[in-house]
């Protein structure tokens, strides 16, 4: 019989941040649970599920692809809250071929909100992990998957696609740039200890925020991040009580209902006499309301809004390349006189030294024999030497700069020989 991999799921090209976090597995508990109860679906042999912001999806292996994909939908639309039909609008489904292409260009992170981040592998990595240990993925799938990783590292080693990746984070701080006209005088405050929210502070404090505020449910946790940024860790029970110090508030909780509301935030307003503020909820499922966007001076923004930001400023770099290659190949071409230059300076610095070195005896003879000399004669005599010898050697050092690598060549081999310069040793 035909074994045949497929996938079935939710990601960031089709749904939205609100569907994708009706079916999201953030609980370990709760994700092998749903793995045993996966692969005793009918139809499906083995099944690992992949369940990040951008993505939830289950690739499983299976004799019967219509049958499969059928279950499949099934399983995703039983889950809390999400509704079949809403789910089924938003619903990706790959067979076959097309299947083991999407997971490896999942793995090599071209199918990411912004492709070239690294951060996908090791999600990768570690959902394939707990499938292993619950015994969900087969021959097929450790294949299947220890081959995406291998994709992976061929893509991330012989291309350029990692090193032109433009962050969500490095996203959050450019919308705060926007919002802000400093950030050296700002706030943040880290609820929770997600991943990207983490990135999203680091790249807010490297930009100049200057005091961090850092709150987890393990407090050790808040504790640890705290000292990493230089901040103040706060128990969770307690948070509400400062944020009205925080510009800019960054979410990532995995909790299952909303931590920040908007009376919550409202009140946090009146006290701050209404200066703006910043939210980043970078959670799926989502970690503030949605409804704290109709509050005057509050700008929230979720992990979709900020993956928008990313992409366009991709595009843009793209537009932009014509000019930065313009610009680079200008660079390049002045910092190559420049290298050139050095072969030179040598043998000048010798010359110099050697026509120096004859000015110096020569007037220091002459001065001997007049005595009747006053001082300012003397420097007067000095000067004279000095600027004679400088105006002799402008035209050879001038012809030893040349750039005209055979040229150059051929004036540094004669200005030695005519001068008695020993060849400079090798540096």
């Amino acid at each position: 019989m035909h074994r045949e991999i497929v996938i079935v799921g939710v990601n960031h090209r089709r749904a939205p941040v609100e569907v994708r976090e009706k079916v999201n597995f953030n609980d370990d508990g709760r994700l092998d649970d749903a793995l045993r109860q996966l692969i005793a679906l009918e139809p499906i042999e083995e099944g690992v599920i992949l369940s990040t912001c951008n993505r939830v999806e289950v690739v499983a292996t299976t004799t019967d692809g219509d049958l499969a994909v059928e279950a499949l939908s099934s399983f995703l639309a039983n889950r809390e809250d999400a509704a079949p039909q809403l789910l089924a609008e938003h619903l990706s489904v790959y067979r076959g071929r097309e299947a083991v292409r999407h997971l490896f260009r999942v793995a090599a992170s071209l199918d990411s909100m912004v492709v070239g981040e690294p951060q996908i592998l090791g999600q990768l990595k570690e959902f394939y992990g707990r499938s292993a240990v619950v015994g969900s993925a087969g021959t097929v799938l450790h294949r299947c998957f220890h081959k995406s990783f291998s994709v992976a590292k061929r893509v991330r080693t012989e291309t350029g696609v990692a090193t032109k990746a433009v962050s969500v984070s490095s996203a959050a701080v450019e919308l705060a740039s926007k919002i802000f006209d400093r950030l050296e005088d700002k706030t943040a405050m880290l609820i929770g200890a997600g991943t990207m929210s983490e990135l999203a502070a680091r790249h807010l404090m490297a930009h100049g925020v200057a005091n961090m505020i850092v709150t987890n449910r393990t407090f050790d946790r808040a504790v640890e991040l705290a000292r990493d940024f230089r901040g103040t860790p706060v128990p969770f029970s307690d948070f509400r009580r400062y944020l009205p110090m925080a510009d800019v508030v960054i979410g990532s909780t995995g909790a299952d209902h909303f931590v920040l509301t908007p009376p919550l935030v409202e009140e946090a307003l009146r006290e701050r006499k209404y200066r703006p503020m910043f939210l980043i909820d970078m959670s799926v499922p989502r970690t503030f309301d949605p409804g704290i966007n109709e509050l005057e001076n509050v700008y929230l923004y979720d992990i979709d809004d900020l993956g928008g930001v990313a992409e366009l400023n991709r595009d843009e770099r793209g537009r932009e390349a014509e000019k930065a290659e313009a610009i680079v190949e200008e660079e390049v071409e002045t910092f190559g006189k420049w290298l050139a230059g050095l072969d030179a300076v040598p043998t000048i610095v010798a010359l110099r030294q050697k026509i120096e070195a004859i000015r110096k005896s020569e007037l220091e003879r002459t001065l001997a024999t007049l005595h009747e000399l006053t001082p300012r004669e003397r420097d007067s005599l000095e000067a004279m030497t000095s600027a004679i010898v400088n105006k002799i050697l402008h035209s050879p050092i001038t012809h030893l700069k040349q750039h005209d690598r055979r040229r150059e060549t051929f004036y540094l081999a004669a200005a030695r020989q005519l001068f008695d310069i020993e060849e400079p040793e090798d540096r």
